[in-house]
């Protein structure tokens, strides 16, 4: 039996689902979800084989939820979400239903699924580098996601004062406390406004505008003093990049 879930705010749009899933009685739906906090709650109880996931939902979206799993399920969008290229989806292996989405749409869509999945194929890698795809088509991020076990908090970019190197994972500082996010400080380099964050060691990216001094420290190094009296190191090319952009 193949477990699905299928996630969308709409409750027409899950009914319409359900009616074409009538055809495959080897497919069980084993909740419907609202919204996106819901379906994450849903996937780490029922550990799901397929979902069906919107994009445009309340409070976050099908790329955030995804971006918040750790090994994500095989996905099926069902969505008019069109600002990015089909391609992209076709590329990965991920297959996708535009709104309104006809029966005999559905019906290849769940096919070419069952398909690939007598065959193992590697959904997990292809959603992740899909959803790494899609993050690097938005210029930059306004807000990160962090999940401590089932609960979810949403860090808009704007309260961030740094970032540090933390293993496998990016401790996120804001004046309300920490945060781990599972994620590299390379990704948060690439996707935060250069403008307003300089990565200045490869432990750490400040924002530019918590930073009060820059001291000497040991031979010819650096550190930075924040406002909330953090002292952070600072590298030779951070240093450089730091100047560049305080001057700028």
């Amino acid at each position: 039996m193949i477990k699905a879930l299928i996630i969308d705010d709409e409750p027409l749009a899950r009914s319409i689902l359900l009616e074409y899933l009538i055809d495959f009685p080897e497919i069980q739906v084993v909740k419907e979800c609202n919204d996106g906090f819901e379906a994450a709650k849903a996937i780490a109880e029922f550990e799901p084989h397929l979902i069906f996931l919107d994009i445009q939902m309340p409070k976050i979206t099908g790329f955030e939820l995804l971006e918040l799993l750790e090994d994500p399920p095989p996905v099926i969008f069902t969505t008019a979400y069109e600002e990015f290229a089909i391609q992209a989806f076709e590329q990965h292996a991920i297959d996708y239903l535009l709104k309104p989405i006809s029966k005999a749409r559905f019906t290849k869509a769940v096919q070419k699924f069952i398909a690939q999945n007598n065959a193992n194929s590697s959904y997990q890698q292809k959603t992740k580098s899909f959803i790494q795809k899609v993050t690097e088509n938005n210029r930059y991020i306004d807000r990160v996601l962090v999940r401590t076990g089932n609960n979810i908090k949403i860090i808009p970019v704007s309260k961030i004062n740094y970032l540090a190197a933390d293993d496998d994972y990016v401790c996120i500082y804001t004046d309300e406390g920490s945060a781990l996010k599972k994620n590299t400080l390379s990704y948060f380099e690439q996707n935060l406004d250069e403008k307003e964050f300089v990565r200045v060691h490869r432990s750490f990216i400040v924002r530019l505008n918590q930073v009060i001094r820059i001291e000497p420290y040991d031979k010819d190094g650096h550190k930075l003093i924040l406002k909330d009296k953090t002292s952070i190191s600072v590298s030779k090319s951070g240093y450089t990049k730091l100047k560049k952009a305080l001057e700028g």
